[in-house]
């Protein structure tokens, strides 16, 4: 039996009884720079020499591909977040249970299959075996999407399951989705012989393994496993929520950052260019929210998806208060400075609970605090591919990153501009 026949028959047993379907995958071969989106467990693993966002990626082509245009630096904050035809400040009226905000994304995507535009959305679900590990399944029926609620930290091989949507005939799909698995999927998508392909992407700086954040919550609580929400706060604070009903709320520079080890984030976070998810139909997530949700609409099918839900939801504008220069320049220092991995944290202890207190009332703040974001990210980028993949910096920094790092000094060396975009895409590096 070859891969497809097999996997079409543990998607078909599967979906007899549930309307969530996690088939098993096969190992993920080693790769360089990789976040394991799922293309190297698929059936053509060679595709990732032209899918990868960390090899060769083209930005323009692909904006011009989906959303009809690449981004036009003119317009209001395109050069920060890319082509978007709408802007909210947004928040389900009657917030979703279990939902990591209020709901937003998992209700469009139970829309989607309400009203039948889908036959199937391919996301991330609880672990059986760790609640905080993700687990690709492919969901049928709306009422399965309130398994899908709120956040995991770990690697997930979502477009592996492109394979079984295949197979099981389905070829109207959704997709929620990161920046690097919406950059495969967008760079592959003319391949998959799909009707209707709608992508749900949400921001994504920085993952980590599951095992990792592990270790991560036994530094936060002398009880982690009585943690069962952990959010990054646009007001400089991470909530975590336990079982027991409690809600703590710690600042940012009161994390136990220095106690983590250098590696905790892969590089590939690290260097990662497309914080704000460009090449997805609407982008939903925390940054310029002020405490709701960010929702960017980025296409007329972007604008379909709002109003799938627009009468579920508080639409607003955007606001944004304080300056971002001097956040940004503190961070290039720290990156510049450490010896590799994590910033340094030079701070004194006495001052972290006065910059704590400050921070969320002079710190950049909605849209501020999303271009203050959107720049650390390109000047963390360029400052470790300098430091660890200096060869790389050519072809996997696209044009439009070098604009936001100039005002903090740092330009382009002469081989470190972009390759001829009409150079052939060659395989793995």
């Amino acid at each position: 039996m070859d891969m497809v026949a097999g996997i079409k028959s543990l998607a078909e047993a599967a979906s007899a009884s549930d309307g969530l379907i996690a088939p098993p995958q096969s190992p993920a071969p080693p790769r360089d720079l990789c976040t394991d989106c799922g293309v190297s467990r698929s059936s053509d693993p060679k595709a990732c020499g032209r899918a990868c966002q960390f090899i060769n990626p083209d930005y323009p082509a692909l904006e011009t591909r989906v959303h009809g245009r690449t981004r036009d630096a003119a317009r209001a904050d395109e050069a920060f977040f890319g082509p978007f035809s709408s802007m909210h400040r947004a928040a389900m009226k009657t917030p979703l249970v279990g939902a990591q905000w209020t709901g937003v994304t998992t209700r469009i995507a139970e829309r989607l299959l309400e009203t039948g535009m889908v036959d199937a959305v391919l996301t991330v679900a609880p672990h059986p075996e760790d609640e905080w590990q993700p687990m690709p399944v492919i969901v049928t029926k709306a009422a399965d999407m309130a398994r899908c609620r709120g956040m995991r930290m770990g690697y997930a091989p979502l477009l592996a399951l492109l394979d079984t949507a295949r197979a099981q005939g389905f070829r109207r799909l959704a997709v929620i989705g990161i920046p690097c698995q919406v950059y495969a999927l967008r760079a592959l998508e003319a391949e998959l012989g799909l009707e209707r392909l709608y992508v749900i992407g949400t921001p994504c700086s920085d993952n980590t393994t599951t095992a990792n954040f592990h270790q991560f919550l036994k530094l936060l609580s002398p009880e982690p496993d009585s943690i069962s929400y952990l959010e990054f706060r646009a007001d400089y604070h991470v909530e975590l929520r336990f079982r027991d009903g409690g809600v703590r709320k710690i600042p940012f520079l009161k994390l136990p950052i220095s106690k983590l080890p250098p590696d905790f984030f892969p590089l590939t976070c690290r260097t990662c260019v497309d914080y704000t998810n460009t090449l997805a139909d609407i982008t939903v997530g925390y940054m310029g929210g002020e405490g709701e949700q960010w929702l960017l609409a980025r296409n007329a099918r972007g604008e379909a998806l709002l109003d799938l839900v627009r009468p579920e939801l508080k639409l607003s504008t955007p606001g944004s208060a304080g300056k971002r220069k001097s956040a940004v320049a503190g961070f290039l220092k720290n990156v510049a400075l450490a010896a590799g991995g994590l910033p340094v944290r030079s701070m004194p202890d006495w001052l972290r609970p006065i910059m704590g207190w400050l921070m969320p009332r002079i710190g950049p703040r909605g849209l501020e605090f999303a271009r203050a974001r959107v720049e650390m990210k390109a000047v963390e980028t360029v400052l470790h591919l300098r430091r660890q993949h200096p060869r790389r910096i050519k072809t996997m920094v696209p044009d439009h990153i070098w604009p936001l790092v100039a005002p903090y000094g740092l330009l382009p060396a002469e081989d470190e501009r972009r390759a001829d975009r009409t150079e052939s895409r060659n395989g793995l590096p």
